[in-house]
């Protein structure tokens, strides 16, 4: 882990402190001792199992980061966390590769991704070895500003871009205000010969674009200067190259035109105040359109009041958000927006959770159910006691999740990263050339049309669109699938999800409601349906498999008393079993009795064949150790789940289900949802080698889930979607969270990959081609041929467009998306629980 050439020196003195993994027991504590001490310069080396933290002061011979990779070498690594901060003045795609590699040669960061619209670093690195103020200092170093963000919602992109746009659209005003009379008097010059090369009407020129560079042009000067000196040269070096070499020529033409060659006095100090004015007036419209791709967040943080009523002592009291306690009662009035999460304890009412699952029909709330923060009550009163608050309601965590979803790179962005790190530099080569080849092979006076082209070259080239082709895409799909009800948990899984072949369903709850009900009782010999139904329901009180549950209903449906079992055991994807009454039970799949040495009963087996047929699930009890009784439960298929299977077959997809059923009932509900692939029997543990069978077999795969048995291939597939009505653990180990539960969802998902993908593509070809087409244009190669040349003006005009083009491209994307939106506000939560 040595830190790149060039790093900051070592302080002499380094106190850390820092978590580390793994540690169980005295010899661990040893081991990262001694691994701590063989530091140079390390002392003071103290490490606590209870706490597992080791600290220790360095002495100038060792760095943070050696900290860490001698304790993963070791095998107690130190874990990794994430740092963001707030990066000002990026104007390009060039920026964004000098701040990443500014920030990757601090000692013990693992990597860091630069966002351009969003002016956010995010930072991998080893937990309490990396210094915030060493992240900030970085960026400092390569010219730009830094501050950290504080954890949470932090982020109000709304804000940030109305503050950059007021800024941008002053100085456009500015600059065009004082540009008017040097285009004017420049103009005036052809139709009033007397004007042109006058004295005074020089030295007015001179004075204007004085003003306009050294004011609102000033920004363009103050941070590409320094990074051109740096070697590290950006769009604002060029901007400020282009503009000032013109205003420099044509200064020099205007006070000692005696220096120039003769007949080459030229002015072109309306190139030079227009270059500015109209870069100017296209970041101007830039930054309103940034700002247009951000509004998904700002949405999101608008949709929580700002004050809650709580009820104390009988009395109600009005209190700001912020000052809301777990445990407060909050009451929420017909109409209001509910305040926080938290749990109803009295009323009843309807209440529209389109923001949570992207439905619009309202949802019946009473006491006992969830509430989330944001929604919106309808006609009744809510008493609710707060459970969440801060970073932890789920308004809070959704609008964090996009956040760093809007972040992210997608792999493409890796090709745009390598041809930025070098295209300013080139440009600067090719603009040096084009100078240089004009003052040779043109005629005389040449120096005034080489100066014109090789400006602009440099101006023509400016990266601003490639730099903004991915990101601003990411954020207008992101934001449009949040409010869709689609939450991209990693921005990369955009990428991912337009190439999966195979689209795998768990059966349960994700293509079938989740909600199974008992359809059939048979009882052998000697047995009652109510008989067989107390026993199974009192084994089954103890399970919280959707099957149990089902049963215990049943039971309860018919008014039969449920014992408490005994000895219970719960085999995870074969049965349950214990003592209910005093007798012994075994309740599960056919392969459970199997396990347990119990002959099946030849007419029982054959009922159980017929019902799975039917696609009902059938469970085996076995008494005593004898079979000796059957229930069937059917779980109804979800209403689009059909047609979801039928969309994604259209679309030349694989689509499988996977199931823990037995093979019969796996057939029969995969027949009526027309899947032809079906993985059945599997238990919990073979759903990953069925992701990795079905990717061996036809390509990528996406895996739909909702169970927390289906973490495990949800975190395996290529793309893993968790129904957002599921577990934490299956929403935590998705990519994409499908927030209604409506298995349609994933075509509409599918649908924004493609576009966002597609408008990627679309804003990289305009971006690359622009340049290359225009780059030959503008340095008037054309011209010997009789074609046009580019006149700097023209160039500046046309770079500032194709940004406006690329970022108005993007924002097409926030029409796109499948079936008519409920309502256009960001769907938030991936599970209301």
């Amino acid at each position: 882990m040595d830190a790149p050439i060039g790093t900051a020196p070592v302080p002499e003195h380094v106190s850390l402190s820092f978590p580390v993994e793994g540690m169980s027991c005295a010899s661990c504590v040893g081991r990262v001792e001694r691994a701590l001490k063989a530091l140079p310069g390390a002392r003071d080396v103290a490490v606590n199992l209870a706490t597992h933290r080791a600290s220790l002061v360095l002495d100038g011979g060792a760095r943070p980061a050696d900290a860490a990779a001698a304790l993963a070498e070791a095998g107690y690594p130190v874990p990794e966390t994430q740092s963001v901060i707030a990066v000002e003045g990026m104007s390009c795609a060039s920026c964004v590769g000098r701040v990443e590699r500014a920030l990757a040669a601090v000692p013990g960061v693992r990597g860091a991704s630069v966002n351009l619209v969003t002016g956010q670093a995010a930072i991998r690195h080893a937990e309490g070895l990396v210094a915030t103020s060493d992240l900030v200092a970085a960026v400092e170093a390569a010219g730009y500003e830094a501050r950290l963000l504080d954890d949470g919602p932090r982020i109000d992109p709304a804000a940030r871009q109305e503050a950059e746009g007021r800024a941008l659209r002053r100085d456009a005003i500015a600059a065009a205000l004082l540009s008017a009379p040097v285009v004017v008097l420049d103009m005036g010059g052809h139709i009033l010969p007397q004007l042109h090369g006058g004295s005074v009407t020089a030295l007015v020129q001179a004075a204007l674009a004085t003003l306009v560079l050294a004011w609102p042009g000033r920004r363009f000067f103050l941070r590409g200067v320094p990074g051109l000196l740096r070697g590290h040269p950006d769009m604002n070096a060029l901007v400020a190259l282009g503009a000032g070499a013109a205003y420099l020529y044509s200064l020099v033409s205007a006070l000692a035109p005696g220096l120039l060659p003769a007949g080459a006095a030229h002015l072109y100090f309306e190139a030079s105040v227009l270059i500015v004015t109209l870069i100017l007036l296209g970041r101007t419209l830039e930054a309103g359109a940034r700002g247009r791709t951000g509004q998904a967040i700002a949405r999101l943080m608008d949709l929580a009041p700002k004050t809650a009523r709580v009820v104390r002592d009988g009395t109600e009291v009005e209190v700001g958000l912020a000052e809301l306690r777990i445990g407060d009662v909050v009451r929420v009035r017909p109409g209001e927006r509910v305040a926080a999460d938290g749990a109803v304890l009295s009323g009843t009412s309807h209440v529209d959770e389109s923001m949570v699952t992207g439905e619009a029909v309202p949802v019946r709330k009473g006491p006992g159910d969830r509430m989330v923060g944001g929604t919106l009550n309808g006609r009744g009163s809510l008493d609710l006691r707060v459970d969440a608050v801060g970073a932890a309601t789920v308004l809070a965590q959704i609008a964090a999740m996009v956040e760093r979803a809007q972040g992210g790179k997608l792999p493409i962005q890796a090709l745009v990263d390598r041809v930025t790190g070098r295209f300013v530099p080139a440009v600067i080569g090719i603009a040096l050339a084009t100078f240089l080849g004009w003052l040779v092979l043109a005629p005389a006076p040449a120096l005034g049309p080489a100066l014109v082209n090789a400006v602009a070259v440099l101006i023509i080239a400016c990266p601003c669109a490639m730099g903004l082709a991915t990101p601003t895409a990411i954020m207008v799909g992101t934001g449009r699938a949040a409010s869709r009800g689609i939450l991209f948990r990693d921005g990369a899984a955009l990428q991912r999800l337009r190439d999966v072949r195979v689209v795998a369903f768990d059966k349960t709850g994700t293509l079938t409601e989740g909600r199974p009900r008992v359809t059939d009782v048979v009882a052998g010999p000697g047995l009652t349906e109510d008989a067989v139904l107390t026993l199974a329901a009192g084994l089954e009180s103890r399970s919280e498999h959707p099957l149990a549950g089902a049963v215990v209903a049943a039971a309860r449906a018919r008014g039969l008393t449920i014992a408490d079992p005994a000895d219970f055991e719960a085999l995870d994807g074969f049965g349950v079993s214990g003592e209910v009454a005093g007798r012994s039970l075994a309740l599960g799949a056919p392969r459970y009795l199997d396990r347990l040495g119990i002959a099946r009963d030849p007419d029982l087996t054959a009922r159980a064949e017929r019902l799975a047929r039917g696609g009902k699930s059938p469970i085996h009890l076995a008494l005593d150790g004898r079979h000796a009784a059957l229930l069937a439960v059917a779980d109804p298929v979800k209403a689009g789940a059909r047609e979801t299977v039928a969309a994604l077959r259209a679309q030349g997809l694989v689509v499988a289900m996977v199931t823990g059923d037995d093979p019969h009932t796996a057939a029969g509900v995969a027949t009526s949802l027309g899947i032809a692939e079906v993985a059945a029997g599997i238990l919990p543990g073979g759903k990953v080698e069925t992701v990795r069978a079905f990717r061996s077999a036809h390509g990528p795969v996406a895996f739909v889930g909702d169970g927390i048995n289906d973490a495990p291939a949800l975190a395996e597939a290529d793309v893993g979607l968790a129904i957002g009505t599921g577990t934490d653990i299956a929403v935590e180990s998705a990519d994409v969270v499908l927030m209604s539960g409506d298995p349609q969802a994933l075509v509409e998902a599918l649908a924004l990959s493609r576009a966002v993908m597609a408008n990627i593509r679309q804003n990289l070809f305009w971006a690359f081609a622009y340049n290359a087409a225009l780059i030959p244009v503008a340095a008037g190669l054309l011209v010997p041929f009789g074609g046009p040349a580019l006149s700097p003006v023209l160039a500046a005009g046309a770079m500032a467009f194709s940004s406006v083009f690329v970022l108005g491209n993007a924002l097409r994307l926030r029409r796109a998306g499948g079936r008519p939106a409920p309502a256009e506000q960001p769907a938030l939560a991936p599970r209301a629980a």
